[in-house]
């Protein structure tokens, strides 16, 4: 193609422009180009070498999302100012791409390909990850790289019963659907997104409804295509291929494997007596002329005679490789309270899937940092999903959390955080470890985490359950399978992963991927109502064990106490260099947390100390209460002097009980009245408007004696001085004769 700048913009119907540049920037990428909406720009670019490297079987596709700081105007927060490895936010937006345009290479192309797409400007109410699919496509479909396309993906949402595609940021909070669908003209491929317990209808409905967008944005593509000159792919030849011995290979060993696939044994098995039949058929090639590149041959073709066989097992006889029908769930073992030190914990076991969850509650200062361009605060709910390699009985290296990992993770989090309650004080972390994997580990986890929670005393709204479809078809005759609770194989060998998560009422997540052309709505539809049957007896399968959440959290779950307090009182929580509070967690052994928020100051207590925690109470309110004129107050005895006694009534509020308050007949000195330390119990008569000093009597909650006749006061000249008030505040002459006095710390 040429290297002229050439753009095109269109509606996308909603008033929205989209626009495509390309020839601009990235020239010696073999396809590039800008996409623009609003202020939001992403920069995709293409490359793929011309040569495979020798002996790959595979397509080596790497999709890399990245959000430059400088498009939102700011600084990275790490160590060294600059962008570093991807968030858990890149990532997922990575798999988005990745899941969409995978299946659209061709099968033998191998050369390494790699596609990334940047954000280089942004305005912060567009989210740019529904657009990265159409920039990624295009620059594809701008290059020469062999590519089954265009895709494309956009976000649907339903707002006050309308759907909306590719809505601003703040319209998705009063959305009830929230989902990415990816496809190309005629197929949707992809699906990620969640739900407030939507039907299976509408879930439809909105796909439906998303695909006629795509439909709009492939075209799109084709007109900029044309504009710089037509699509041209390169010629490859990535493979070697015998088809007489590849005939041989499917006519010899496809019989024996699909009697070891009818047998109904256990995975570990199955493979076992399959890889005999592989090993045992390689030997017969052995000094043969060719032998290394003829055994590698057998080994591709038999993989193929695994796949049409299992195949076509399962859509002549109705039954699968373990022996069920195509609703039929796998049996479910369910335990709560597993692990005694957790705060809530449990296992599920499905079939030959395992997962153990632990929940752990935390308080404010356990929340997670969120740091990247578009997706910056803190979350006070985290999953964290864990495969091991002995999960499939494997010994593998581990090199830290991996993109399966963290997309597998999310969806499970996102099904799960549509049930938590409302303002719930506490942070939450779930971890799900996987210690047996035999297809939809994923779904293991949500029951699990589920379950967990329940155990832990979250109010968990309701519980939440999820299931694994898969679908085999067979090409030109219409016949097909859906598959309820699907095995690994059954995913690898199947045409379509499809993850529903909700509860008895309706859907709350779901994950689609699709392999195949063709796929029909009807295919869709009855995979939804499949879905719905299974995740409603897996759900019944948890109520044995766990119905509703437990009545209290465990005793060494740390109490949570939330306590407001006026603005202006802040500072006198936290104190200089925040003295007053540090000081008050040591004294009380609990954390505190203070922020502001709407105006107001959010205090969070926790203690695992029941005792600590009242004292904590009893201070911050004490130090956030406004004294009332007229209330009782029980004081302590802080200073005395000569005219009387600075009484603390309330943590660091002080008022004057001067000598004449002290009772009704006269006392002429303090000496021997009161000592520091002592509790007294005293009325506030007068709070000061112009200083806000407070003066307090003792007489006034004594009976006044018989007879008694008070004397008339000598009125204060003007200026004079007004005992009593916050501590601190005390005239100098009430002072004198007895040195500075140290200052005291609000």
């Amino acid at each position: 193609m040429d290297k002229q700048i050439h753009t095109l913009s269109f509606d996308t119907g909603d008033g929205k422009i989209i626009q495509l540049e390309t020839g601009r920037l990235a020239r010696q990428a073999h396809g590039s180009v800008v996409l623009k909406v609003g202020n939001t720009m992403l920069l995709a670019t293409a490359v793929s070498n011309y040569e495979a490297k020798e002996g790959i079987d595979f397509m080596p596709l790497t999709v890399d999302y990245q959000e430059k700081f400088a498009a939102v105007g700011r600084i990275p927060g790490s160590f060294h100012r600059r962008e570093a490895r991807p968030s858990d936010y890149e990532v997922l937006i990575s798999r988005l791409i990745d899941r969409a345009l995978r299946p659209l290479f061709p099968e033998d192309y191998h050369a390494d390909t790699q596609v990334l797409v940047y954000l280089i400007s942004s305005d912060e109410n567009i989210l740019p990850d529904h657009y990265a699919g159409l920039a990624a496509s295009t620059a594809i479909m701008l290059s020469d790289i062999p590519f089954n396309g265009p895709i494309s993906e956009v976000r649907v949402a339903r707002i006050n019963g309308e759907f909306v595609i590719n809505p601003y940021k703040d319209a998705l909070e009063q959305s009830d659907i929230d989902m990415i669908v990816s496809g190309t003209m005629h197929d949707i491929n992809m699906v990620e997104g969640e739900m407030s317990e939507v039907s299976e209808d509408d879930m439809l409905k909105a796909m439906q409804f998303a695909h006629e967008h795509i439909k709009l944005q492939c075209a799109k593509q084709m007109e900029l295509v044309a504009m710089a000159g037509g699509r041209t792919v390169r010629e490859y030849s990535h493979e070697v291929n015998d088809e007489e011995l590849r005939a041989q290979v499917l006519a010899d060993c496809t019989p024996r494997i699909r009697a070891v696939a009818e047998s109904g044994k256990p995975k570990a098995d199955r493979r076992a007596e399959i890889k005999a039949i592989l090993d045992e058929y390689l030997k017969g090639f052995e000094g043969l002329e060719d032998a290394d590149l003829k055994k590698s041959l057998v080994k591709k073709y038999f993989h193929e005679a695994e796949y049409y066989g299992m195949r076509k097992m399962i859509l002549e006889s109705g039954k699968r490789l373990d022996g069920r029908t195509a609703t039929q769930i796998r049996q479910i073992d369910c335990i709560t309270d597993y692990l005694p030190a957790a705060h809530g914990s449990s296992v599920f076991t499905r079939g030959e899937t395992q997962a153990l969850a632990t929940v752990t509650l935390g308080g404010k200062l356990d929340e997670q940092l969120l740091d990247s361009p578009m997706l910056h605060g803190y979350s006070r709910f985290m999953l964290h999903y864990n495969f091991p390699p002995f999960s499939t009985g494997e010994a593998k290296p581990m090199r830290g959390t991996g993109r399966r990992e963290i997309g597998h993770g999310n969806l499970a989090l996102r099904g799960l955080k549509k049930m938590m309650p409302k303002d719930y004080p506490y942070v939450v972390r779930i971890v799900s470890d996987v210690l047996e994997s035999n297809g939809s580990s994923s779904m293991a986890t949500v029951c699990s985490g589920s379950m967990a929670m329940m155990d832990a005393g979250v109010g968990l709204r309701k519980p939440v359950g999820g299931i694994a479809m898969g679908l085999i078809t067979e090409e030109g005759s219409g016949n097909y399978a859906i598959l309820s609770d699907i095995l690994g194989d059954e995913d690898h060998l199947g045409d379509m992963d499809f993850k529903v998560v909700g509860t008895e009422d309706g859907i709350t997540a779901c994950q689609m991927d699709i392999k195949i052309h063709g796929l029909k709505w009807e295919m869709v539809s009855q995979a939804l109502k499949q879905a719905r049957e299974g995740r409603l007896h897996i759900l019944g399968e948890m109520a044995k064990e766990i119905q509703a959440p437990r009545a209290d959290y465990k005793p060494f779950v740390p109490r949570i106490e939330v306590v407001v307090i006026e603005k202006e009182f802040i500072g006198a929580v936290i104190g200089p260099g925040g003295k007053n509070i540090q000081e008050l967690q040591r004294e009380t052994n609990t954390t505190i947390s203070i922020e502001e928020k709407d105006g107001k100051g959010v205090v969070e207590i926790m203690s695992k100390d029941g005792d600590g925690m009242r004292k904590a109470l009893e201070k911050i309110r004490g130090i956030s209460t406004v004294p009332v004129e007229g209330e009782v107050y029980q004081g302590t005895v802080r200073t005395i002097t000569d005219f009387g006694a600075f009484v603390e009534i309330l943590p660091g509020r002080d008022g004057l009980l001067h000598i004449s308050e002290l009772a009704w007949e006269r006392i002429p000195s303090m000496e021997g009245v009161l000592k520091e330390g002592d509790k007294i119990e005293v009325k506030l008569i007068e709070v000061d408007k112009k200083t806000g000093k407070y003066r307090l009597s003792r007489k006034a909650l004594l009976p006044k004696p018989e007879g008694f006749v008070e004397r008339e006061r000598t009125p204060r000249p003007d200026g004079g001085r007004r005992e009593g008030g916050p501590r601190g505040g005390r005239d100098d002459r009430d002072r004198r004769d007895r040195g500075p006095r140290p200052p005291r710390e609000d």
